[in-house]
């Protein structure tokens, strides 16, 4: 009798797409945090629970996201291929529920942007299409369907915002074009105002609107600040004296009257939004690509393209790193053996110990100008051993993070895969490389030597792993096979192939089968079958 298939349900993520332009959202309530993340938006619990709850719909990696300024809805549109439309969701904020699927840009949905309610109890949203596109098309949230477009602009546009108070006013900027648009309900048009900077040309990239809807502040790409005024959309002022370096990426305004600005070198700027003067400055790490206000404007959470999130009290204006992760694929994932309170990854020039039951991290690892590729705890739990792009292998503490001993030229053009024997007491570990070749090593306090090369493979080895009993471990490769190797004579026992790049193999827990994957997109079991006896 077939058994059921069993649906796994996602507990939580430790992760934030720091690179979405506005991505991270400050729900009005104060308790929630929303953020995309692939093509999932994440609505986390600030409360002591920490909980997560993950909305599902999309089918490519979500590339904008906004909400309502009531709260009770949310909007998101996604990137997808050349020549198909490019989705936007919108959510019921309360239940996850999708509402509507509206489907009319192509390839990529740029901006999106909620009204304010008008006097009848409609809402509308503004949805900007990218590069293949460039439509400006407005929506009526509550039943989806679509009210007018137009053409965006002659050039790129890379952000759409309601006024405050006026449900039928809007801004749009980009690539040298600022515009103030107005809906025509009764004849379903939009119709643009184009701002004068006068000889000032600029590619904005980010803007905020006053409370009473009078003046806007656009942040460029050259790194100043343009005060519009919107009566006549005739520009005031420019400042600060010195710019911000790497553009101004993220700008809003808080209620005591100052608009705080984030910058692409990292920067967050208090500036007087009367004279555009600098008034104080923190930093972070990491372009900043979202700035979001909550509890009344008291307080303010930073996202930044290094997949951090700071929380920054208005009043002392301190950052607090609240939440991170890696910023770069995460190359290799590893628990402690018979321990499952932490575990380590690696993804760029980094390796990152983490609390598995609360997401916090423990303790960070960084070796600059190189990429590390695999990581692995010994069977003691005494040190993180880790393979590196620059052919090294080095072993660390896992409490001090502290460096133990370094094995110079393990493998040429990189060490790719790690393994360590299950018994401490042989202080061995395998290493393989993306010369293809399996180096077999012996480590003590005061030295670290090659005890077997083995050359059988003609590609990058990609995953090793040993065998109970440490008399033989098997090693996947880009070559399309997986071989198994004798320990105790250092020769090969046994391979297997298949047409794909192999990325993992492990044993079965009764060590009766070996389990693969690859390219393919399949899991394969294979019968062990070994005569090394136990």
């Amino acid at each position: 009798m077939a058994m059921e298939p069993k649906h796994l349900q996602l507990d939580a993520v430790i992760g934030f797409e720091g690179t979405v332009q506005n991505g991270l959202i400050f729900h009005p309530d104060g308790q929630h945090l929303i953020y995309p993340l692939g093509s999932t938006v994440v609505i986390r619990d600030l409360s002591t629970s920490h909980s997560q709850r993950f909305l599902h719909g999309h089918v490519d990696k979500v590339s904008t996201v906004t909400l309502s300024p009531c709260g009770r809805y949310l909007a998101s549109g996604q990137v997808t291929h050349m020549g198909f439309t490019a989705p936007i969701l919108v959510w019921d904020f309360e239940t996850g529920a999708i509402l509507h699927k509206l489907e009319l840009h192509k390839v990529l949905v740029q901006a999106l942007a909620f009204s304010c309610e008008d006097d009848q109890g409609r809402i509308f949203l503004a949805s900007i299409g990218g590069q293949d596109d460039c439509n400006l098309v407005i929506w009526n949230a509550i039943d989806g369907s679509p009210i007018c477009g137009s053409p965006a602009a002659n050039d790129l546009t890379y952000f759409v915002k309601f006024l405050n108070n006026d449900p039928y006013s809007l801004v749009t900027g980009g690539s040298y074009n600022l515009r103030v648009w107005s809906l025509h309900l009764q004849e379903r048009k939009i119709r643009p105002t184009d701002c004068n900077t006068g000889q000032l040309r600029r590619v904005f990239t980010c803007c905020t609107i006053d409370d009473d809807d009078e003046t806007m502040y656009t942040g460029t790409a050259t790194g100043d600040v343009l005060q519009i005024g919107l009566a006549r959309c005739l520009m005031r002022n420019v400042g600060p004296k010195t710019r911000f370096s790497k553009a101004v990426t993220s700008i809003l305004q808080t209620p005591s009257g100052h608009l705080i600005v984030g910058a692409g070198d990292g920067g967050l700027a208090v500036v007087d939004k009367s004279h555009l003067a600098i008034c104080r400055e923190e930093k972070v790490q990491g372009k900043v690509t979202s700035l979001t206000l909550g509890n009344e404007g008291h307080d303010m959470f930073v996202g930044t393209a290094s997949a951090n999130i700071y929380y920054v009290p208005v009043a002392t204006f301190a950052p607090e790193l609240r939440n991170t992760c890696h910023y770069s694929s995460v190359s290799d994932v590893c628990f402690p053996s018979g321990y499952s309170e932490l575990f380590a990854t690696c993804g760029g020039s980094d390796i990152r110990v983490w609390n598995s039951r609360n997401c916090v991290e423990l303790l960070r690892i960084q070796v600059p100008n190189v990429e590390v590729h695999c990581v692995a705890f010994t069977m003691d739990g005494t040190q993180i051993l880790s393979g590196w792009s620059d052919g090294k292998v080095r072993a660390f503490g896992p409490q001090s993070g502290k460096l133990l001993f370094v094995i110079n030229d393990a493998h040429v053009g990189g060490c790719t895969a790690i393994a360590c024997m299950h018994d401490p007491s042989q202080k061995r570990i395998i290493t393989g490389g993306s010369d293809g070749q399996v180096r077999v090593w012996q480590i003590t306090k005061q030295s670290q030597t090659m005890v077997a090369s083995l050359k059988d493979h003609s590609g990058a080895i990609n995953c090793i792993r040993v065998r109970g009993n440490d008399c033989e471990c098997v090693t996947a490769s880009n070559d399309g096979s997986c071989i198994i190797y004798n320990l105790q004579v250092y020769k090969r026992s046994a391979s297997l192939q298949a047409s794909t790049f192999f990325k993992g193999v492990m044993y079965h827990p009764d060590e009766s089968q070996i389990v693969t994957c690859g390219t393919d997109r399949k899991v394969t079991y294979w019968c062990h079958y070994s005569r090394v006896q136990q």
